[in-house]
């Protein structure tokens, strides 16, 4: 006797876009932060420097938001972090998928003048 698996019903939900130069990570959660489903650009099935592109991305957030669909999500707010290829290509998505966006916010990490830089080259 199988077992099907019961999905908690969620309205409201967080989107989380990480998009880095070699790939771009999708993680939907519900509002106090508990993952519901995610998706990455190689989970998708691309390798190598496919993964890196806009339409690699746009596949992982087609698969994530499929898997949010089935927990019922209809509002989200969206957190993108990163300066990859796979951020406007996301954005593009989102508008098309019929989930309403509350809130884009973009929380890329800015160093307030972080690190020592290296020493000068000398030749």
């Amino acid at each position: 006797m199988a077992k099907t698996k019961q999905f908690k019903k969620v309205t409201k939900g967080r989107i989380y876009i990480t998009a880095t130069f070699n790939n771009t990570l999708v993680t939907i959660t519900d509002e106090s932060g508990n993952t519901l489903c995610w998706s990455a650009t190689g989970k998708v099935g691309f390798k190598g420097s496919r993964k890196s592109t806009p339409f690699a991305a746009t596949s992982a957030l087609e698969d994530a938001l499929q898997k949010a669909k089935e927990y019922g999500l209809r509002e989200a707010r969206v957190f993108i972090k990163g300066p990859g290829p796979g951020r406007d290509a996301g954005l593009r998505v989102l508008r098309d998928s019929g989930v309403r966006v509350s809130m884009i916010a973009d929380v890329t990490p800015i160093p307030h003048n972080g690190c020592r830089p290296k020493k000068r080259r000398r030749v």
